[in-house]
């Protein structure tokens, strides 16, 4: 629900199956990820639009000046103040459990596993932690990448990745998949537990704090099956704004996004603010085919994280006429101003 109602738990996996994977011989393990709080999403949201702390110069019209109802997570991006979670949760769940009690999932010693993760938290991001298990990120948004090696992937809210797994068969210990919160000790998983095994007993708080989440990854993606190549026919700039004191946020276009069917549109994403922002599109598929100017052909998909002072290109074939929401992943963000549409001239 792209309502305050998603802060309330109203979300579940929505997974699309392909035929053709069934020949694979693999278990398949769904992990939804979520934030809670015990404060109602109309409590949290007062909070942060009445907290204004002052103190700070804005730059580029965002307040540096730290705490705006949470736990404000301060980082350095060019010397300046970068925040990375604005709301304190009371707990972080995978399949709407906490480290406390988590889910235990039976596997086999020697088994394949797809590990299909979605980030369905409204405000936070995550680092998948795969520890010593060694995995390859083989899909984003349900979209085919050319593999990625790895143990640690980050997801920022409205993402998901397909992660392909394979167990060893002398594995005698129960195997946690941790999803650690962004710029911070917190952290919630699952369990994968062959028969037999004992299951230790977890912390929902780690030693370090986790990775601030970048695009060292999306640089890297490559789509399978990649958009044609095309000049585009319309463009776009859109500008990320926002002022955290009056927790107020935009998404500023010189124009309207405004489309005709079968058009290549290109958007460029410019973040001006000092937070990241998950940007998502309903109604299609884009291509990441720009990172601060420099051209290349990424991973297709419909959610991508604009860091703070950074810039991303998404094209978009306009091949499904409507008014589509266009807009910040971030509930709190969206629920402030960040919300637009990507539009067909009737």
């Amino acid at each position: 629900a792209h309502t305050l109602q998603e802060q309330l738990l109203l979300a579940a996996p929505l997974i699309v199956a392909d035929p053709a994977d069934d020949a694979n011989d693999e278990q398949e393990v769904v992990i939804l990820l979520h934030d809670f709080s015990f404060s109602s999403p109309e409590e949290l949201l007062a909070g942060l639009q009445s907290k204004n702390t002052g103190g700070a110069m804005p730059i580029n019209g965002m307040d540096l000046s730290g705490d705006a109802g949470g736990a404000m997570a301060g980082m350095s991006h060019g010397g300046m103040a970068m925040d990375i979670n604005d709301i304190e949760y009371d707990a972080n769940l995978a399949n709407d459990r906490s480290l406390d009690d988590p889910e235990i999932v039976p596997v086999e010693r020697g088994g394949r596993l797809r590990v299909r993760i979605i980030n369905g938290a409204t405000a936070t991001a995550f680092t998948i932690d795969f520890g010593a298990l060694e995995g390859e990120l083989i899909a984003v948004d349900g979209q085919p990448v050319e593999p990625v090696r790895g143990r640690r992937f980050p997801m920022t809210t409205g993402q998901r990745i397909d992660v392909r797994v394979r167990l060893p068969r002398d594995l005698s210990a129960a195997f946690p998949i941790l999803a650690l919160r962004e710029g911070s000790k917190e952290r919630t998983g699952i369990v994968l537990r062959p028969a037999g095994a004992a299951v230790a007993r977890l912390g929902t708080a780690a030693y370090v704090d986790a990775p601030v989440l970048d695009l060292t990854l999306e640089a890297q993606l490559r789509a399978i099956v990649p958009f044609a190549s095309r000049r585009a026919d319309k463009t776009f700039d859109m500008a990320l704004t926002g002022d955290m004191a009056a927790y107020r946020w935009r998404l500023e276009t010189s124009a309207p996004i405004l489309v005709d069917t079968g058009d290549r549109v290109e958007v460029t994403l410019r973040n001006d603010t000092m937070m990241a922002h998950p940007m998502h599109l309903h109604g299609h598929r884009f291509q990441v085919v720009r990172i601060d100017g420099q051209r290349f052909q990424g991973a297709v998909r419909d959610t991508v994280l604009v860091p703070p002072m950074r810039s991303i290109t998404i094209a978009v074939d306009a091949g499904n006429p409507g008014q589509w929401a266009f807009h910040c992943h971030h509930l709190y963000h969206m629920a402030s101003g960040m919300m637009s549409t990507f539009a067909y001239r009737s």
